[in-house]
């Protein structure tokens, strides 16, 4: 006989402590294998998850690059399995910059501080004190469940879990749905209601190396072949550049449903109009309604009189679902002849339906801790964990629940100083995912 909880105070008091010691383990990942690395913290949730009763492993792609998997036994393991998915390093963080210790993990003005409370050891925390509590109380999820805690999310996954899928899909077999980061926190619309905000799409990363090669030679000279030039004419073009509106089909149900909660008429030929009414978020909602191209890195030279042979810059370049080769026919008529590029990095745009049983499940969980909730589909213009697991066939959503004060400038967390979570937000977390869990 299954045991039913009512309420989770253990758990919402672990999911404080638990975000904090996260926080305190320095994962900062700056891309080239010269951080600190995952592996403390890997260790740290291992000795979480082998307290009640689990047997995770540890998968180092690269020392000191290590990510756990573990699969939990399901009520009914001929179902299909679920993965919950989330990674433990974090963006670097300059503690001159910060109010707070960035690896301090205090908490002050009811908020968790430190660099990976939103991005994203709050999730992390969620998980392992909603498993080691159901585990505790002998209450195993409907279907089997595959925990990933993963390495290198904020430098493109190459050494976690894209290593993961290559190197061991055995792992994540009979995982047909994915759930990660950067979905199911709330913004707060008129009325004193609540949108959530579930991924269902994200954008393709094209991170570019731009090159251009001319004549070396004296500065004093006439270099009709600068190389400097060729390739800061190439990078203004680039920068300057705006592509047209492409609604996709769920950035158009994000703005449909949005206008709805605000009072303001959609308008398909002025998709933006409802934009000044969200607030910050519009920063991240407006760069989903195109393909963006930001020049971020230029690099050429060794001395003012001599001219280089060579100069090279980099873009990032972020193009919507279903639109790659368009957006690449821009970008290669934008540089031009004398211009080259190459990836840095390259990964694929992501889009799933926003229907079936999963979303029924995170919509009535949302629904259960807070009933007046309005979930909806969004479009990322990020990019997380999920576009290695879409490899291999999972739908895949972000789901990270968090109910947020109307005054937080939530998408500001991400990457930025002073990162924090409300602890009341991370006790609405657990509610919700182990709610979440019994529906799925």
């Amino acid at each position: 006989m299954r045991v039913v909880a009512v309420g989770l105070p253990e758990a919402e008091d672990e999911v404080v402590r638990i975000c904090q010691e996260l926080i305190r383990i320095d994962t900062s990942n700056p891309g080239d294998h010269s951080g600190p690395g995952e592996r403390e913290a890997a260790e740290y949730v291992v000795g979480q998850l082998e307290e009640v009763g689990l047997r995770p492993r540890v998968f180092e792609s690269h020392p000191g690059r290590a990510s756990v998997v573990v699969r939990i036994e399901g009520e009914d393991p001929s179902r299909d399995a679920l993965l919950l998915h989330g990674h433990l390093d974090v963006v670097p963080a300059r503690a001159e910059d910060w109010t707070r210790d960035p690896f301090g993990g205090e908490i002050a003005d009811g908020c968790v501080w430190g660099r990976g409370a939103v991005d994203m050891k709050d999730m992390d925390a969620m998980m392992l004190a909603v498993v080691r509590r159901r585990l505790r109380e002998g209450r195993r999820p409907p279907r089997d469940v595959v925990l990933a805690f993963l390495a290198d999310e904020e430098a493109g996954g190459t050494w976690g879990a894209q290593w993961l899928v290559k190197e061991h899909p055995e792992l994540f077999e009979g995982c047909t749905e994915a759930v990660g980061e950067v979905g199911g926190f709330s913004l707060t619309v008129p009325g004193d209601r609540r949108m959530y905000l579930i991924e269902t799409a994200e954008k393709g990363i094209a991170w570019m190396r731009l090159t251009a090669d001319g004549t070396a030679g004296h500065g004093s000279m006439v270099h009709p072949d600068n190389a400097v030039t060729a390739v800061a004419e190439a990078v203004g073009r680039l920068g300057r550049h705006e592509f047209p509106i492409r609604l996709t089909k769920t950035v158009r149900a994000f703005l449909e449903r949005a206008c709805l909660a605000y009072g303001v008429e959609f308008d398909p030929e002025n998709p933006e109009r409802c934009l000044a009414e969200i607030g910050p978020l519009a920063r991240m909602i407006g760069a989903t309604l195109r393909h963006t191209l930001n020049p971020t890195r230029l690099d050429a030279g060794y001395k003012t009189n001599v001219i280089p042979q060579s100069a090279t810059a980099q873009v990032d370049g972020r193009f919507l679902p279903g639109y790659e080769d368009d957006f690449f026919a821009t970008v290669d008529e934008l540089l031009g002849p004398d211009v080259r590029r190459e990836f840095v990095h390259h990964d694929h745009a992501v889009e799933t339906e926003y229907e079936g049983a999963l979303v029924a499940a995170m919509e009535a969980a949302l629904t259960s801790e807070d009933p007046g909730a309005l979930p909806v589909p969004y479009c990322l213009s990020g990019g997380t964990d999920a576009k290695a697991f879409a490899r291999l066939g999972m739908r895949c959503y972000g789901f990270a629940p968090l109910r947020l004060p109307a005054e937080l400038d939530f998408s500001g967390m991400f990457h930025g100083v002073d990162e924090r979570v409300p602890v009341d937000g991370l006790r609405f977390g657990v509610r919700v995912l182990d709610t979440f869990l019994d529906r799925s």
